[in-house]
């Protein structure tokens, strides 16, 4: 009498599954454990074997190291907001805590972003607790090959992930970076505008030979980033161009690091927009060799530096950036002495809310490094 109401409750419970099922083929995890109900959920299995192409995988339980992490985009590039179980970093400065972070724990940095949990183009951004308690956080950000010292793009992600996280207000903040404290807007309609740290220009119309290409001529500027910004250029800032301007950028970055600025990790072409209302269309070059997908934040900073060195842009006027697959940020700037202080202003949107989990035995754990 048992077997046969196990079995009646057996051929329920499958009849159920396979109502749920429909004619998707699963793949399920059979632990070792051995017990009662174990042992039950392996003969259900069995029994419902055809015609769902069942799979029974034998699995011994591993420990597994979880990362909490809010993903967002920003004018379509990437940032991954790392909320809990990043590295331990201990107190100090925010450039003290990502040296450390560099020195000592790199593997997490290539676990988060690189393949297979990331990409290429994904920007972290580690949560910390800021030295400045006017602060509302700190924030490290790195990317494929390394660290960053601040992101235009990840900043306006970050607050919007906090937010989702009901972790902020609309209203006026402030955030700790590794090169100083920028301030962030919230508006009521979920667009964010970053008071950038003081951006400046460094060298006007410096030209380099280019193997293979010939000489190029750009301004070497600071945006909370190095950048190479390149105004006159013959390239179509077309997606279906993407190769060859990464390889022209690529080419045109070791020539300026070569040829007198090394601390340059970004390359950034202007061209004109496509957009009603924009006043320029951009590719950026990161360090990883990746193009952003946004308008570039720092990128845009370098940019207002340099207009407002020529003469180009008014204090507070507009300028629209638009980037390279349509999308815009609005920059405008405050002149401070010889500088100016940048507010770039745009929008994100969250993407997923989920745990990363890393485990030793997985040959990837800690990323497929560069």
């Amino acid at each position: 009498m048992k077997s046969e109401a196990f079995r009646r409750k057996g051929q329920s419970s499958l009849a159920r599954f396979r109502e749920m099922s429909l004619d998707v083929p699963l793949c399920l995890c059979a632990s070792v454990v051995d017990n009662p109900v174990a042992r039950r959920f392996r003969e259900m299995v069995w029994m419902c074997r055809p015609p769902w192409g069942i799979l029974i995988v034998q699995m011994k339980p591993t420990s597994s190291h979880r990362i909490a992490i809010v993903d967002t985009h920003t004018g379509g590039e990437p940032t991954r907001v790392v909320t809990s179980g990043g590295p331990p970093l201990g107190a100090g400065q925010l450039s003290e805590r990502r040296d450390r972070f560099q020195r000592e724990f790199d593997r997490f940095r290539s676990a988060i972003v690189n393949e297979p949990r990331g990409s290429d183009v994904m920007v972290g951004a580690l949560l910390c607790e800021p030295v400045d308690r006017s602060c509302a956080a700190g924030v490290v950000f790195f990317n494929n090959v390394g660290y960053l010292g601040m992101c235009g793009h990840g900043t306006i992600g970050v607050v919007v992930a906090l937010a989702h996280l009901r972790r902020l207000e609309p209203g006026e903040h402030r955030l700790e970076t590794p090169v100083g404290v920028v301030t962030a807007a919230l508006h009521p309609n979920g667009e964010v505008s970053v008071g950038n740290v003081p951006s400046y220009r460094v060298q006007k119309a410096f030209t380099v030979d280019v193997p293979g290409l010939g000489p190029v001529t750009g301004d070497v500027a600071w945006g909370g980033n190095w950048f190479y910004l390149v105004e006159k250029s013959d390239w179509n800032l077309g997606l279906g161009n993407v190769d060859a301007l990464t390889d022209f950028c690529w080419r045109v970055r070791q020539a300026v690091n070569a040829q007198g600025f090394p601390q340059v990790d970004h390359v950034e072409l202007f061209g004109p927009p496509t957009l009603p209302g924009a006043d320029s269309r951009n590719f950026v070059l990161c360090p990883g060799k990746a193009y952003d997908r946004s308008p570039c934040g720092t990128g845009t900073s370098a940019k207002l530096a340099c207009l407002a060195a020529d003469g180009k842009l008014a204090e507070g006027a507009p300028w629209v950036q638009e980037s390279i697959i349509g999308s815009t940020f609005t920059g405008t700037f405050r002149r401070q002495a010889d500088r100016v202080l940048p507010t770039i202003t745009g929008a994100a949107f969250v993407n997923a809310e989920s745990v990363l989990l890393l485990a030793e035995p997985d040959p990837f754990c800690w990323g497929i490094r560069h």
